[in-house]
């Protein structure tokens, strides 16, 4: 058997593989990023899953398919999948295409290696490295740590982690039964991987102290102090805030100088959520919204988001410089991070994270760096503040749309009051049925391709549409599509 060679197998014929990847690579070129990046064509072709299933063929069979097939199947794949480079795609917090970023992904992907060892991933150990000390830079630090890890929920949860740790470093070996009843703060705007890391980390959610936010989103320093102050009436031990720059819904950024000053009085560390927020470091025009995070002992930065570096980039970064990451996570596997080997050990960071393998995250970002240089970078975040501003300005200028909040960030939240509703502010069921609005017009948008945009109920507010001003390829005219096409949609309701 081992010498009979599967149908249509391509192993050991390199001739056949390289040809094979020079059709996908084409097909990608043609599809994804001409097609996909242009707005003339559609950000998504809806289907419903019995039909979607059918059409993509996915059962798993005995027998290999001809190459022919396969690329069939690639520009299935393709087809039928969101474009979430495309210029009207709006529903999350990431969104275009960088193509130094993706130049770096295709690499990365190619060279198939894990981030653990010096020895199989010498360029990207000391590229990593460097990629941090440059964010880390911007945060403020002129020293510390950090690694990429696989999204920025689970770099909040290595910060929670890393913060029993430092208080509590015989919890690594007797677990939970040698901890008193903690308590962590956050905001009720935080990102929910808060409460998730905390139930993932045995700590549960009843230990997540929620407090208070103002009518902009931010948290409250007063009721922060308050909140401590009954977790520790009820037998408590506070360890941990985690403060949010650029929450998900509202795009607001909590006072984090007065925040730093309340954990430097109880002596709790202090993480940022900065997954959404963290490149506006990058602009010396905005990045006051952050001012403080120099104070905190982790902050949690996605690149991903507003930078367009690519899924995924999400950065942990610490201004610890005791090796608390390997202290916490490390193992020592001696078949993996031996300690006689022929360079210096301290290059195999592989023991400072909870994975084994780790992918390379970093060489998307550096590529992109390198090609855009800082000031570019700066540009991109500018400019996305600016199409926002542009596109506030011109939702005013419009009967049916009507703000939930003035933004500070690229987050434009807004109702569309369809014409049966105009005018009708004092009706008993205003509210019930503006909330339905959305929801409909979602629909309709989807259904036809024509764009794609997020939409949320928010404390007792009723859905509204919130507009995200990420990708670097966006213009004013993008911006007046979102609006002439809201109307559209939205005429006979």
């Amino acid at each position: 058997m081992a010498d009979s060679k599967p149908l249509f197998s391509l192993d050991g014929d390199p001739v056949a593989a390289e040809a094979l990847l020079r059709d996908v690579f084409g097909i990608v070129v043609d599809e994804v990023i001409r097609k996909g990046t242009s707005a003339s064509e559609k950000v998504c072709e809806w289907k419903e899953p019995e039909e979607l299933k059918r059409l993509l063929d996915l059962e798993l069979r005995s027998q290999g398919e001809a190459p022919e097939q396969i690329l069939a199947r690639c520009r299935a794949v393709i087809r039928y999948s969101v474009k979430t480079c495309h210029p009207h795609f709006f529903n999350q917090l990431f969104s275009g295409l960088d193509p130094h970023s993706l130049a770096g992904r295709v690499i990365t992907e190619s060279l198939n290696t894990s981030q653990y060892t010096y020895e199989i991933a010498p360029v990207f150990v000391l590229m990593e490295e460097e990629v941090l000390k440059k964010l880390r830079a911007l945060v403020g630090w002129s020293s510390g740590d950090g690694v990429f890890c696989p999204g920025g929920s689970i770099s909040n949860m290595y910060a929670m982690n890393l913060a029993r740790y430092q208080r509590y470093p015989d919890c690594k070996q007797r677990g939970l039964r040698g901890l008193p009843p903690l308590a962590l703060f956050t905001s009720k705007e935080c990102h929910y991987s808060i409460k998730k890391g905390a139930a993932f980390l045995g700590l549960g959610t009843d230990s997540v102290w929620i407090v208070k936010t103002d009518e902009r989103g931010k948290m409250m320093p007063e009721d922060l102090e308050r909140q401590i102050s009954l977790a520790e009436a009820e037998g408590s031990v506070p360890f941990l805030v985690s403060a949010t720059s650029g929450t998900t819904v509202l795009g607001a950024f909590d006072p984090l100088e007065a925040i730093a000053d309340v954990c430097q009085r109880h002596g709790l560390w202090l993480h940022v959520d900065a997954a959404w927020g963290g490149s506006v470091l990058l602009s010396q025009t905005h990045r006051h919204l952050l001012d403080g995070i120099q104070r905190a002992d982790s902050v949690a930065w996605n690149p991903h988001k507003l930078l367009a570096a690519g899924l995924q980039c999400s950065a942990l970064l610490l201004r610890d410089t005791s090796n608390l990451l390997r202290c916490c996570h490390g193992s020592q596997a001696s078949y993996l991070f031996q300690q006689d080997k022929f360079y210096d050990v301290a290059l195999d960071t592989g023991d400072k994270v909870v994975q084994c393998g780790r992918r390379v995250d970093c060489l998307k970002l550096w590529l992109m760096w390198k090609a855009q240089g800082g000031q570019g970078l700066e540009r991109r975040v500018d400019r996305a503040f600016a199409l926002a501003w542009y596109l506030v300005e011109e939702l005013k200028k419009r009967e049916g749309f009507e703000l939930v909040i003035e933004p500070e960030f690229v987050n434009v939240c807004f109702w569309f009051v369809p014409p049966s509703l105009r005018g009708k502010q004092e009706n008993p069921d205003y509210s019930e049925r503006l909330a339905k609005v959305a929801p409909v017009l979602k629909e309709r948008m989807v259904k036809e391709g024509s764009m794609m945009i997020g939409y949320q109920p928010h404390g007792t507010r009723g859905n509204f549409f919130r507009m995200v001003v990420a990708n670097p390829a966006l213009t004013r005219a993008d911006m007046d599509f979102l609006l002439n096409e809201l109307e559209r949609l939205g005429q006979d309701l």
